[in-house]
């Protein structure tokens, strides 16, 4: 069974997380989750509310994480998963991941990011040069990274695909199952 691993951490969007992992295993993967140590992680769900400039949090689902980030072997996996919500913000501050994700990119494998997801991309210097979307405040970040940012639901730029919210879920996993199955290179030819 193809394995994919999925990054997140405490504060990290909680539908984001379930829908991922749900969704891959109908395709029959392997859904793998790395925070920074392995344990419960605190979830949460981000949504909008009148009268409010920003989105409002609430606690979302928990989710166990199957690994920490120092025990992956990036060798195991065809692809890596970077999610959303606040994880992103304290996530790419962690050498680990950063070098994780690099290490995938070196070895020329899948890298999807969604939202705040991005923050790990500019982090550890992949977004740059590439075309890029992400949700809409952390737009200056990817701009500032090298990015252009592109205003769809979910955009492919070689092998990275990115996506701005868990609203763009279907576009997303469209384009990535179209990726990973290699249809999307079939059609184009």
């Amino acid at each position: 069974m193809a394995k994919v691993l999925v990054i997140t951490g405490d504060g990290g969007e909680s539908y984001e997380a379930l829908y991922a992992v749900h969704r891959f295993q109908e395709e029959g993967w392997e859904a793998v989750i790395a925070a920074p140590s392995r344990r419960r992680l605190h979830l949460v769900m981000h949504d909008f509310a009148p009268g409010w400039d920003t989105y409002i949090e609430r606690p979302g689902y928990g989710l166990e994480a199957d690994l920490a980030f120092d025990q992956v072997n990036v060798a195991d996996y065809a692809a890596v998963l970077i999610l959303g919500g606040r994880a992103p913000e304290y996530l790419r501050n962690n050498r680990v991941l950063l070098d994780l994700v690099r290490a995938f990119d070196q070895q020329g494998k899948w890298i999807f990011a969604i939202c705040h997801g991005i923050q790990v991309l500019a982090a550890a210097g992949l977004a740059t040069g590439k075309r890029v979307t992400c949700y809409e405040h952390v737009r200056p970040e990817a701009e500032q990274a090298g990015a252009t940012f592109v205003h769809e639901q979910a955009v492919r730029d070689g092998r990275i695909v990115t996506a701005q919210t868990w609203q763009s879920h279907p576009a997303f996993y469209r384009e990535i199952f179209a990726q990973l199955s290699g249809r999307a290179h079939a059609a184009r030819s």
